[in-house]
């Protein structure tokens, strides 16, 4: 059972949970915590044997500053939506670990605007919606995904290399819920074909971020990223070939974190424990 607190940090926090979870005969398996000393805020996880729960959360609020954040969560497994387009690299990765079930969530559906991964959906009986974005609006269209979505009521939505820009109405129908992976050269390079324009430029570094979507275009908070380097031999193949393999990585690792409950939210910052 994972047990997760965000509140404002004060002496004795950590005295004070150890001491509620041992009322409730519940064993700590492990704890990571962390405190913003410029926000003054406290953020900590524990893993807990299984035990009983009932109550502790409002326990818990009787010893913690006003205005905590608590949850209580059982071993995670969160239901996901996927959006996609065309890419189908970081969608493969998401329906081999959840077949194989590895990847820590079970995908109830995919959501594309195009028809050309809808085979591979198939390949693996996961329900595919074919969506058009063309001769509607767009307000008509994020309509159609919203209602298709809700359907579901996923914990989170993943966009997969789906390549819409959606509007701040959407996003606010999904709080700090939706995790997108994008190249990590933007802004350098915004827009179509942007290892191809880094390939021309003779970047040295690639990589990718995985973060939640905010109604700032690819400025949410970023839960992981990762670089690799690259030179001169590499052909512009080749280096589309290397991003798609980072953005996969890095997308996989992301979901993990979120689904294990290791990500904290704020502002637009992030605390995230890794596993150690």
């Amino acid at each position: 059972m994972i047990i997760v607190i965000q509140c404002k940090d004060r002496v004795g926090l950590v005295g004070s949970i150890a001491t509620i979870l041992a009322q409730h005969q519940l064993n700590i398996i492990s704890m990571r915590e962390h405190v913003d000393k410029a926000e003054d805020l406290f953020f900590v996880r524990l893993e807990v044997e299984d035990g009983e729960t009932n109550g502790i959360e409002g326990t818990l609020k009787e010893v913690l500053p006003p205005g905590a954040i608590i949850s209580v969560n059982p071993i995670p497994e969160k239901k996901v939506v996927v959006l996609v387009t065309k890419e189908y690299h970081c969608l493969a990765d998401i329906l081999i670990r959840n077949y194989f079930k590895t990847l820590g969530a079970t995908v109830q559906c995919v959501i594309g605007n195009h028809t050309t991964l809808q085979n591979i959906c198939e390949r693996f009986d996961m329900p595919f919606y074919h969506i058009r974005h063309e001769d509607i609006s767009k307000d008509e269209f994020e309509q159609q995904v919203t209602e298709t979505i809700k359907q579901y009521e996923p914990d989170y939505v993943v966009l997969a290399k789906f390549m819409r820009i959606l509007s701040p109405g959407f996003v606010a129908q999904f709080p700090m819920r939706i995790i997108n992976i994008h190249h990590s050269f933007l802004p350098a390079f915004i827009g179509a074909n942007p290892y191809k324009r880094a390939f021309e430029r003779g970047v040295k570094l690639i990589g990718a971020t995985a973060h939640f979507v905010s109604n700032e275009l690819d400025e949410g908070p970023i839960i992981a990223q990762q670089t690799i380097p690259v030179n001169h031999s590499f052909t512009a193949a080749a280096m589309v070939k290397a991003g798609q393999e980072i953005e996969t990585a890095v997308l996989a690792n992301a979901l993990k974190l979120v689904f294990e409950d290791r990500v904290f939210v704020y502002k637009n910052k992030t605390v995230v424990f890794g596993q150690v």
